[in-house]
């Protein structure tokens, strides 16, 4: 088990939408093999800094999900959009 942790800044006034697009991530995530589950935060003390926490069967089958069709069909819209740079992914194993 692995549990990988994805920080996120939006650009300012974009939280809503982020937050609304975090919808179709939920669910590209829950039908990836080897996703188990996952929890969107947010920084009380710079409202346009997320962290998504996700925890996962392996290292490879979150690997599998980020170069998937279905995760490049989430997060392609938000780097044009809504993102202010570019998203940071650390994995901590268990």
């Amino acid at each position: 088990m692995i549990t990988v942790g994805m920080n996120y800044h939006v650009i300012e006034g974009k939280q809503q939408s982020f937050e609304d697009k975090f919808a179709g991530v939920i669910d590209a995530l829950k039908a990836a093999e080897g996703h188990d589950s996952s929890t969107l935060w947010k920084d009380v003390s710079d409202g346009a800094s997320y962290l998504i926490t996700s925890e996962w069967s392996d290292e490879q089958a979150f690997k599998d999900f980020i170069q998937s069709d279905a995760f490049r069909a989430v997060t392609n819209w938000g780097k044009e959009e809504i993102l202010s740079g570019r998203p940071q992914h650390k994995v901590y194993k268990h």
